[in-house]
């Protein structure tokens, strides 16, 4: 697990940094296609592949507390996600030296979660993904070669842009259901301007936001949250 005040330090990078280009060049999502697509088995409606998972005010874990998670797999083999909002101050031209395009960038790296944090991911808002690209959601993949990540940096399309992340968020499977049960999470549709153009400091309050907004108008929390706890949230 990573310290809550220190999701990754310049010398985590330093001794993974070979390992990085090897996984950016031989195919980050070997952990993602090893998970089935859902396979018959009733999950809870509230979670698919493609929704925000906000954490709960009350959840004080500190690998997820204030944290937003966009699922990027859920299924029969469990639930994995990467967190949105945990930028740190690590350059990417830093940690993937060996990537030409990055160098002279301001491009930082994302802490995707606590599992595997020598792991990275490539998540991409693109118009036309490559054929090994895998869909999220419509208009945004996870990629596999730093090609596509060339391509962005180089010809600098507005529509089209990246996040690096290291490491993910993974559930067992009906582990996030029954957090669910807990009002440990509440749940929002996922779109690509939250992922890539939100200022990460204030996507979970924004998140928040939504979620207590006046009915009509909110995506409620995955069950009824008690009038008491939601009067502490506010304070």
């Amino acid at each position: 697990m990573l310290p809550p005040s220190d999701y990754l330090s310049a010398s985590v990078l330093t001794g993974t940094r070979r390992a990085i280009a090897i996984f950016l060049l031989g195919g980050l999502l070997t952990v993602l296609h090893s998970a089935p697509a859902l396979a018959g088995m009733e999950f809870a409606s509230s979670v698919a592949k493609g929704v925000l998972l906000v954490a709960s005010p009350s959840l004080e874990d500190p690998n997820f507390r204030q944290a937003v998670v966009l699922v990027v797999d859920h299924g029969s083999e469990g639930t994995v996600g990467l967190i949105l909002n945990r930028s740190t101050s690590v350059l990417l031209s830093k940690a993937l030296p060996d990537i030409a395009a990055l160098k002279g960038t301001s491009h930082r790296l994302f802490v995707g979660g606590p599992v595997e944090p020598s792991r990275f991911l490539l998540l991409f808002r693109l118009k036309e993904p490559p054929a090994d690209a895998r869909s999220v959601f419509d208009g945004v993949y996870l990629g596999r070669t730093p090609k596509v990540l060339e391509r962005i940096i180089s010809q600098a399309k507005p529509t089209e842009t990246f996040r690096a992340f290291a490491g993910f968020a993974a559930w067992a499977p009906r582990q996030l259901e029954a957090e669910m049960l807990l009002e440990t999470w509440g749940i929002l549709p996922a779109d690509p301007f939250s992922i890539f153009d939100k200022d990460p400091a204030t996507l979970w309050s924004d998140c928040l936001s939504r979620l207590q907004a006046p009915r009509g108008e909110r995506v409620a929390w995955s069950v009824p949250v008690l009038a008491e706890q939601r009067r502490g949230w506010s304070r």
